[in-house]
């Protein structure tokens, strides 16, 4: 049996009229006659061909086993046609329909963790892409249009197609697992640490491919993911440069121990936002900006930058 097509219309009372479990709390809650809310029911009746609601005499409205059936389904069209007009409004109101955000794999990823979920709260109709990597990868990612804004390291090279303001930086120190050659010396005199191995964070892109940044050692290994390289250190097998923050409780343990290297006892990271400049920014990309700042400025043994505007 053919059926007729329901409106949007006759789906929100008859999702009313459940939820309220009666035709006059229906009608009070959409601010209608009740004469309307129970033509417009029994009029999609008439379409589906079912009986959704069992109403004999003054009982009140049941559902079926067919109303039982269609609710969710409803409910799901309604949903999404409510999310679609929500996306429609803010878009235009000029919010963004989408935000790709590259960070850095240095940034502290709990503060970035408790940004992104209060951006789905703040902005529930904006489609968030998030990428993670180092060094020049964040520059490339926001060069090619995947990222509308990065979160980046250290300035490695001017990019002139690039926006960039500094946000803050956190403290990197080098450290080894206590049964390393390293971490069993006293007093590490210059040049030994060129005779271990070093783990060095390497970059995938190709804006810097090649270059190496605070290495010292001849003999490294390059990982592309800072746990992997963490772990590595955890089990002795290299020495490297860690953020403080994300060592202090191996530290405490006795997993790891800072090493007294003399060429480099500890360094600051510094953070940049960056963003093309022929992408005007919108609420969304200022929000996450603002927001990453702020948990930044927040961050024990973190140094902040001036707020951006």
């Amino acid at each position: 049996m053919d059926i007729g097509q329901p409106t949007l219309d006759q789906l929100r009372l008859f999702l009313t009229v459940a939820d309220e479990g009666s035709f006059n709390g229906a009608a009070r809650k959409l601010g209608r006659a009740i004469s309307v809310v129970s033509y417009g029911i029994t009029a999609l009746e008439a379409q589906l061909g079912v009986n959704l609601f069992a109403r004999e005499g003054s009982r009140k409205p049941v559902l079926t086993e067919a109303g039982k059936a269609m609710l969710a389904q409803a409910r799901t069209v309604a949903d999404d046609v409510d999310a679609l007009l929500a996306g429609m409004r803010s878009f235009n109101q000029g919010l963004e329909a989408e935000l790709g955000l590259a960070v850095d794999v240095m940034f502290p990823t709990n503060l970035v963790a408790s940004v992104l979920r209060e951006f789905q709260q703040e902005f529930p109709t904006v489609h968030l892409r998030l990428f993670v990597e180092a060094l020049g990868a964040i520059d490339a990612l926001v060069i090619e249009g995947a990222a509308e804004l990065g979160i980046g390291g250290p300035e490695l090279a001017a990019r002139p197609e690039l926006e960039r303001i500094a946000i803050g930086q956190i403290a990197m120190i080098p450290v080894a697992a206590p049964g390393h050659p390293l971490a069993r010396m006293g007093t590490i005199p210059p040049g030994e640490v060129r005779k271990h191995r070093q783990l060095v964070l390497t970059d995938r892109s190709h804006l810097t491919q090649g270059q190496d940044f605070s290495v010292f050692s001849p003999n490294t290994w390059r990982l592309g993911d800072l746990g992997a390289r963490h772990a590595l250190m955890r089990e002795g097998i290299g020495w490297g440069n860690m953020p403080a923050l994300a060592v202090e409780a191996d530290i405490a343990a006795g997993r790891l121990v800072r090493l007294a290297v003399p060429e480099a006892p500890g360094m600051e990271y510094n953070f940049h936002a960056l963003w093309r400049r022929d992408c005007p920014a919108g609420p969304a990309r200022s929000w996450m900006l603002n927001a990453l700042t702020e948990r930044l400025a927040q961050c024990p043994d973190a140094k902040t930058a001036r707020q951006p505007d």
